[in-house]
């Protein structure tokens, strides 16, 4: 991933869901020089933190050996998804890989059978790599978490949801193109989620991963993909959601949702204005056809069947009573 882009003006640009009086400082125009120098400086930073051939071989050969140790346990297929193949974690990020198969009745003992195989990795001092710190967390999705020579690896049953997402980020990724500027703008603003304000984190009451990246998208949405580069993207990201109305809206890809008329999620249009938006509702109700995936029963336990506003609400582009932003045990006052 590399170089910044032209500059392209995002003028007339009237922006649905903000506070009052606040399009303005949402939508101004910016020195396109001044701006193309920074976008310079920001492009070694991305080139510091996003990955490379070290990183990809290390997560790549943890990876392998997990997946190696868990079809020990049971005849399964074993699949990454996230941020690793996606290829947009940083240095600190973590391995997603989830395991597949059809007998049904391994999803209540999968997760004891890798934990038991994980402990006896953790004390064999011959081990392929350094195992520790395995745990089993009975979330909202069952997790064994462990440390896999200091990458902390999740490691889930059955959870299609994820290689879904991963693949309509790739297509969104595609239809922007721009030298990965997508993903390059995940990377940069997890950055800054992560490092700067401490908001990113679903384990600990804080935004999702999957909620961080649709806020990103629904940036490329509503400004047409028109930056000079990641570190525009960054900025209309801070000042998009920083005066968005999150006591009264939802954040959706089809537009804001009022809070008032849930659980009916019909949007206002992203945009006050005739301009183009980046998605058309073809391409969204498609991928949602194509991508979506709906759990059972056991799996759906606290989301129900209608979407359910929290403290911080987005609604999922691939299915729309899925609230992204559940994750957070309070608003988020650092955007």
């Amino acid at each position: 991933m590399g170089e910044y882009e032209v500059w392209v003006e995002p003028s007339g640009i009237l922006p649905n869901g903000l506070l009052p009086n606040t399009s303005t400082s949402v939508t101004r125009v910016l020195d396109a020089d001044q701006w193309l120098k920074a976008e310079e400086k920001t492009a070694e930073l991305i080139a510091c933190i996003q990955p490379n051939q070290p990183s990809e071989e290390r997560r790549n050969a943890v990876a392998d050996y997990v997946q190696r140790l868990i079809m020990k346990c049971f005849p399964c297929q074993v699949f990454t998804f996230g941020s690793v193949p996606l290829k947009t974690y940083l240095p600190d990020g973590d391995i997603d890989v989830s395991a597949f198969s059809k007998n049904q009745t391994l999803q209540e003992t999968w997760a004891s059978q890798v934990r038991d195989l994980l402990e006896s990795e953790e004390r064999n001092e011959n081990a392929e790599f350094h195992v520790k710190e395995v745990q089993y967390i009975q979330a909202e999705v069952k997790i064994v978490k462990c440390l896999v020579e200091n990458i902390v690896v999740d490691i889930s049953f059955n959870q299609l949801g994820g290689l879904c997402t991963l693949c309509f980020l790739e297509e969104i990724d595609n239809l922007i193109s721009q030298n990965h500027l997508f993903k390059r703008s995940i990377i940069l603003i997890k950055a800054w989620c992560y490092y700067e304000s401490c908001i990113l984190g679903a384990h600990h009451g804080l935004i999702s991963t999957y909620a961080l990246e649709t806020l990103v998208l629904y940036i490329f949405h509503v400004f047409n993909n028109t930056f000079a580069g990641p570190l525009e993207v960054l900025y209309r990201f801070l000042e998009f959601f920083s005066n968005f109305d999150w006591d009264n809206y939802c954040v959706s890809l089809w537009g804001p949702v009022p809070i008032s008329s849930l659980p009916d999620v019909t949007a206002k249009p992203p945009r006050k204005d005739s301009g183009e938006l980046l998605l058309s509702k073809l391409f969204l109700d498609a991928c949602s056809s194509v991508y979506a995936v709906f759990p059972n029963d056991q799996e759906n336990q606290g989301q129900g069947t209608c979407f359910v506003a929290k403290h911080f609400n987005v609604i999922d582009a691939l299915r729309v009573n899925n609230n992204l932003g559940r994750s957070v045990s309070k608003g988020i006052d650092a955007l």
